[in-house]
């Protein structure tokens, strides 16, 4: 079993990208079980302490970003990977469709806004990629607009690493099968056919088109500051357990150290 879920499942700059070929029900010969469940129970704990050390360092942040097709699996990464942090210092955005405010802005300007402060992590769902994803399937702007998107992205994200905000970006990689699967589950139960629309089933229609949109997003724009990950995801408990391993080698990696106390506590006197 691969130890390192980092190196198993990050897109290296300047490599080619087919996502046919790559198995979403990958499970790197973890099977569904206690041991699994260990491991994650493991993994969200370091994550916890890890996060208390952030934001007691407060001089960095996390930067967290989810993309993927419908049901893939954001909203519940988020409830499974990040329930157990602070929410005192942790904010989830939801990026829809631009307000009439933000169109007025250019495409980063809604997306700048929500980036975490120091000490924090902070939660994309969905993000600025839909600017090169559903803009471009849909041709909601030219080409030679969302073509230059991309090094525009690198550029915005690039700043922000020099700017003490680290950044972590999953794809969650779905099959045509296991979404129709979610769909229809969905459908079955009262208390999840709120989350269904029309879009959903109609955007299935386009899946090669997006296929080829993740694949240029995930190619053009994974660098060394701003790595992509694709994460198997038709199995939601390995999806959940790679994430948590992800977020913990990250973290472990940017050796956070608390801050010295602010008195001097050798001194101290109670009375």
């Amino acid at each position: 079993m691969a130890k390192n879920f980092s190196k198993s499942f990050m897109v290296r700059p300047g490599t080619d990208v087919k996502l046919e070929k790559i198995d979403a029900g990958e499970t790197l010969g973890w099977e569904k079980g206690s041991k699994t469940r260990a491991s994650l129970d493991k993994a969200l704990g370091k994550l916890d302490g890890l996060q208390y050390r952030l934001y007691a360092e407060h001089k960095r942040a996390l930067l967290i970003i989810l993309q993927g097709r419908d049901a893939a699996g954001k909203d519940g990464t988020i409830r499974h990977v990040m329930g157990g942090v602070n929410p005192q210092g942790c904010r989830v955005t939801n990026f829809k469709e631009p307000s009439t405010e933000e169109k007025a802005h250019d495409f980063l300007w809604r997306i700048h806004a929500a980036v975490p402060r120091a000490g924090d992590f902070g939660i994309f769902n969905r993000s600025h990629y839909e600017d090169v994803l559903v803009a471009r399937v849909h041709n909601l702007v030219p080409k030679e607009v969302w073509s230059q998107r991309y090094a525009q992205i690198n550029n915005f994200e690039a700043t922000l690493a020099e700017n003490n905000v680290r950044i972590v970006k999953f794809f969650l990689h779905i099959s045509k099968d296991e979404q129709k699967k979610r769909f229809l589950e969905r459908l079955d139960d009262p208390s999840k056919q709120w989350k269904l629309s029309e879009a959903d089933f109609n955007e299935r229609k386009y899946w090669d088109n997006y296929t080829q949109a993740f694949e240029a997003a995930l190619v053009k724009c994974s660098t060394s500051c701003a790595p992509w990950f694709i994460i198997p995801a038709d199995k939601k408990w390995f999806r959940n357990l790679a994430i948590s391993h992800i977020l913990v080698e990250t973290l472990e990696s940017m050796n956070l150290k608390f801050p010295p106390p602010s008195i001097n506590t050798k001194h101290l006197k109670w009375r």
